[in-house]
């Protein structure tokens, strides 16, 4: 999921789900009165008249994967509580952190990072830390995701997605199919130029060091080395590092095999039933991705009616039947319908979860290791 910062896509946007996984004006305080319970969930109770000079307070902004909104969710939104969302999206976390490192994130009040980047964000003081009593729904979020190690408490992030990174691919043109991250390398030469990885220097990289029998999260430079001198053999067989691009060109048959999200082989094996989504053998990473308020947040209150509209059940079953991502909220996979609850690519068995690893921050000196040798890769 790394670029140099993009030109940000705008909404309104397609209702096509997922195009990439795992986008700041001043409120007057008090727009939202309050919240009551009606019979389809959280509602705004009220929305008062907007000041004249008060124009900002009526737009919420957003930094997000386009992979989390489309027209429905955002005409949802505006639906219960007159407030216009502006989606910008991104298509990795590091393009997200450039981005508003350079001082184009003062637009956002909720930005949609991943896991490790939060610990990240948290580093750099760019978060709020949250008020618990605002947010309706934290109850019903798994127990695996009321906490985190890089969060204790969730103080600065709600976990809007969890999932796995794996490999997509054409079930009709592979044979033998690949069932583990070293079939990349095995069938380099079938698999030349019609092979893509993820623009994600942890994810990629975290692959090849578990392709080693290391892990996902090595911190020991002569891993990193041994998994970036790896790569460098793949390297000429790989058509691109993308996150987006690869979806419409698997599904036309101009690719044989992506690296990609869960959420994103949901969208694809939905339309297209010949290709097959593998969580490797040998483990990968279990990522989830979350909502923050930046300390730069033009409009908070407006930022907690957001989080408590997609918190409510009924609107993130909705979510993950359009969006095909897996909650982690239990009332709403449990409102899922059951084709979707058995579905094993959103949710895995536990036999493969064991095997997974979280992307875990790691000190600076190692950030730029791996960061080093990414550059290296990818610019050669």
């Amino acid at each position: 999921m790394h670029h140099l910062p993009a030109e940000s896509q705008q909404s309104p946007l397609s209702n096509r789900a997922h195009r990439s996984r795992r986008d700041f004006l001043q409120a007057s305080a008090g727009i939202l009165s309050g919240l009551t319970l009606s019979s389809c969930g959280w509602t705004l109770a009220e929305v008062r008249p907007l000041q004249a000079n008060a124009k900002a307070t009526n737009e919420l902004h957003i930094f997000t994967w386009s992979s989390y909104i489309d027209d429905e969710l955002l005409d949802g939104f505006r639906a219960q509580t007159g407030v216009k969302v502006i989606a910008d999206t991104f298509d990795s976390n590091e393009t997200m952190l450039a981005s508003f490192q350079a001082g184009k994130g003062s637009a956002y009040s909720i930005i949609y990072p991943s896991d490790y980047t939060v610990a990240k964000m948290i580093e750099l003081k760019l978060l709020q830390q949250l008020d618990h009593s605002r947010i309706q729904g934290l109850e019903n979020i798994l127990p695996k995701f009321q906490t985190s190690p890089y969060d204790p408490g969730n103080r600065y992030h709600v976990p809007i997605s969890w999932g796995t990174t794996g490999l997509i691919y054409n079930s009709a043109k592979l044979n033998p199919p690949p069932t583990d991250w070293n079939y990349l390398w095995t069938q380099q030469q079938t698999l030349s130029h019609r092979m893509t990885l993820i623009n994600d220097t942890r994810e990629v990289m975290g692959a090849t060091l578990r392709s080693l029998g290391y892990s996902y999260n090595s911190t020991k430079p002569q891993e990193i080395k041994q998994a970036y001198e790896k790569l460098k053999l793949l390297k000429p067989a790989i058509a691109s590092f993308t996150t987006d691009a690869w979806r419409d060109q698997l599904i036309a048959g101009d690719l044989l095999i992506a690296m990609g999200y869960s959420a994103d082989a949901m969208a694809v094996t939905r339309e297209n039933p010949t290709l097959k989504y593998v969580i490797p053998n040998s483990g990968t990473s279990l990522w989830s991705d979350t909502m923050v308020i930046p300390k730069t947040a033009p409009n908070p209150d407006v930022a907690y009616a957001w989080i408590n509209y997609v918190l409510q059940p009924s609107v993130a079953a909705q979510m993950t039947e359009r969006l095909n991502f897996a909650p982690p909220n239990q009332s709403a996979h449990d409102q899922l319908p059951a084709p979707l609850r058995d579905n094993e690519i959103l949710f895995p068995p536990e036999s493969l979860l064991t095997k997974c690893e979280g992307i875990a921050p790691v000190k600076e000196s190692i950030a730029e290791l791996y960061e080093k040798y990414w550059t290296q890769l990818t610019s050669s």
